[in-house]
């Protein structure tokens, strides 16, 4: 079962525009499972392969979305005593049960770090709210049975820069294969309910408003791709290939595009 859960945070000290990348949370993640699981922990931190988890960047709760975008690139530091939050997607279930004391034993007085900065969490979010459409969850069974097989148009939002795996290069170009292989990958990979790698044949891009961003990390800078894209399902697909297409879409919002999910990149949901 995916889950997208929501960390509202609130810094007790500065955060620096430095702590505030890909890198440092991810080293914040860990460390936060760690705290419960450190087996766990450790593995994760060893894995080179695709992960079962994607993170936000840190976003300013007060911040007012431009054009559906999420905040990557951060020129301030962030003050204390600002309200944030963070996005953390699980598309394993066995990885969610493994973190439950994480979310049960939650101290507000308890402080992790972020580099030099300490962060309190606050509350965690797991269902869907009227003010944080981020927060979900659901069965990968309920993801399919309740996709539709008739919608033909598939449309996303790329919230923050994506980037694909191109032979032995990285393209900002969000190609449909580039997309749904993505996406078709993960769902084979942890939804026990396997789809078909002919799906995207039936998938030819409709509409794109989209330009490339950078993100900075410590030791290099990505070129990805943000805005919003959209697919139509052409050609001779049955009511099962679209419910199947349309699954995936769905899933996006869990599993995000591309690479360097766990480090903020390719955060995307269905419009």
């Amino acid at each position: 079962m995916p889950h997208s859960l929501i960390l509202n945070l609130l810094p007790t000290s500065s955060i620096a525009p430095g702590y505030l990348t890909g890198k440092h949370l991810h080293a914040l993640f860990l460390t936060l499972v760690s705290s419960v699981d450190r087996a766990l922990g450790d593995r994760l931190h060893e894995q080179k392969t695709e992960k079962a988890f994607t993170l936000s960047p840190l976003q300013v709760s007060d911040r007012t979305p431009r054009d559906r975008l999420l905040q990557w690139d951060y020129k301030r530091s962030i003050p204390a005593g600002t309200a944030c939050w963070w996005r953390i997607s699980l598309l394993d279930e066995e990885l969610f049960s493994h973190l439950t004391p994480l979310w049960l034993n939650l101290n507000p007085t308890q402080s992790s770090h972020l580099g030099s900065a300490d962060l309190q969490i606050t509350s965690i979010l797991g269902t869907p709210q009227l003010t944080q459409p981020w927060a979900n969850f659901s069965p990968y069974s309920q993801l399919y049975e309740q996709a539709s097989d008739s919608t033909r148009q598939i449309a996303f939002s790329l919230c923050t820069p994506a980037t694909f795996r191109q032979g032995k290069y990285d393209s900002a170009l969000p190609t449909r294969d580039c997309v749904f292989h993505s996406l078709l990958k993960r769902w084979n990979r942890y939804s026990g309910i396997p789809f078909p790698e002919t799906l995207v044949e039936y998938l030819f891009p409709s509409f794109f408003e989209v330009r490339t961003e950078l993100v900075n990390d410590p030791n290099s800078k990505w070129a990805g791709c943000v805005g919003v894209i959209s697919y139509r399902i052409l050609g001779d697909a049955d009511s099962v290939a679209i419910k199947q297409i349309n699954a995936l879409a769905d899933f996006a919002l869990y599993a995000g595009i591309g690479r360097k999910t766990t480090m903020g990149m390719g955060i995307t949901r269905r419009l």
